[in-house]
């Protein structure tokens, strides 16, 4: 069974960091390219990075290019979204998917408020 448990979410001012996290299972990590995505309050699921399965080649809505960063560690099954020089309208539940799937997961809240 495939299990994505995205975290690392909370309550940060504008021009602060987060480190998102997704923990994955149940499938083989290293043979699926996997997507961050998010969903801004009364809005739609919105794509905004994507990294390969080796890790070189990396993808980024214009909205958050040059901000986030994607990342992975084939060897623990494991996601990275780092943001940086977060604003209010990055404020959303994040959640990572593998290879063009429908988010599985519980999303984690990232609200960014001062």
């Amino acid at each position: 069974e495939v299990q994505l448990a995205e975290s690392g979410g909370g309550l940060v001012q504008p021009g602060g960091s987060l480190r998102l996290s997704c923990a994955a299972s149940g499938f083989i990590f290293d043979q699926f390219y996997m997507d961050w995505l998010r969903q801004p309050p009364g809005k739609g699921l919105e794509w905004i990075s994507r990294i390969t399965k080796d890790g070189v080649d990396k993808a980024y809505t214009s909205s958050v290019k040059g901000r986030f960063t994607v990342s992975r560690d084939n060897a623990k099954n494991m996601v990275y979204l780092q943001m940086n020089n977060l604003k209010p309208e990055d404020t959303a539940v994040y959640y990572c998917s593998k290879g063009g799937d429908f988010p599985q997961g519980q999303g984690t809240q990232v609200t960014v408020s001062s």
